[in-house]
């Protein structure tokens, strides 16, 4: 008997149909879809005033956006629905609320350049994320250049685009000034984005931890969270702001390891670039575009 909704098919029409799918398959889409959720929340809120639960609501999209792919691989479920969910996710949760809720609270001051730059910054992670998921499919990159990203990657875009707000939360008073300067900040975060700029990616730090270091790490994280957990919008203005000046530092490592090693100062570009084809991971977000 055929049910009022069309058969799952996690693998697109083309791929192994299943007659019944594992539930560890749904779960990676559930948190897109909550992450989502989130988001779209967040935008509700900043319009009707609560401005503090709107950020957290866009954080946690964020956070949650970042994790699905992660999980999926985790749980071996990664398919080709979950890719094309995750990045029609990422636009909503990287690009739209964050430049949404901005706008709300202060962009707007800034009338129609308020507008105009919470527009460019949404466009630029939509851009942002379209050439992550070409070059995917063009390539991976191997040795020097995965270890940094072309531009910064729109998690980052998402929570840096916000400083505004947290200072706001802080005690900065919304003057016409303040709207005017975060509307330039907010032009010149969406330029980070689509900028050829290489940013360190992380990914080459080895994923083993000698002993010696194990329980400082673990303070560190603890530290961390504690900060974030009782002085949220300090914690999140300082460590914006640390990213922002770690940029030119990545930048000048990578210019360094280029001239030494003879090869293009953009990620990607250079004689001696090793690649190797292939299409993109299933979950996009893994590689934080």
């Amino acid at each position: 008997m055929v049910g009022p909704f069309p058969p799952f098919e996690p693998h697109g029409m083309g791929g192994p149909r299943i007659r019944e799918i594992p539930l560890r398959m749904i779960v990676p889409n559930v948190i897109t879809v909550l992450a989502i959720c989130a988001g779209l929340s967040g935008i509700r809120l900043a319009f009707e005033g609560r401005f503090e639960t709107a950020v957290m609501m866009v954080l946690v999209a964020a956070f949650l956006d970042g994790i699905d792919g992660r999980t999926a691989r985790m749980l071996k479920a990664t398919t080709k629905f979950g890719a094309q969910m995750d990045s029609l996710a990422d636009i909503v949760n990287f690009g739209v609320a964050p430049a949404l809720v901005l706008y709300a609270y202060v962009l707007e001051g800034a009338r129609g350049l308020g507008w105009i730059a919470a527009l460019i910054f949404a466009i630029a992670c939509g851009l942002r994320l379209a050439r992550f998921n070409v070059m995917g499919e063009e390539q991976k990159l191997l040795g020097r250049h995965a270890d940094y990203f072309v531009g910064v990657p729109a998690p980052a875009g998402a929570v840096l685009v916000l400083l505004p707000a947290y200072l706001g939360f802080l005690g900065v008073e919304r003057t016409n000034a303040f709207a005017y300067v975060s509307t330039v900040y907010a032009f010149l975060v969406a330029l980070l984005l689509i900028s050829r700029l290489p940013v360190y990616s992380g990914k080459g730090i080895s994923t083993k931890v000698h002993r010696d270091i194990v329980l400082p790490l673990i303070l560190i994280v603890v530290l961390y969270v504690s900060l974030l957990a009782n002085y949220t919008w300090e914690t999140l203005s300082v460590s914006a702001l640390i990213y922002l000046g770690s940029l030119p530092f990545g930048f000048r490592a990578y210019s360094r390891r280029a001239e030494k090693e003879g090869i293009g100062l953009e990620p990607g570009v250079g004689e001696e670039t090793e690649t190797v084809p292939g299409p993109a991971d299933e979950r996009g977000e893994d590689n934080a575009p």
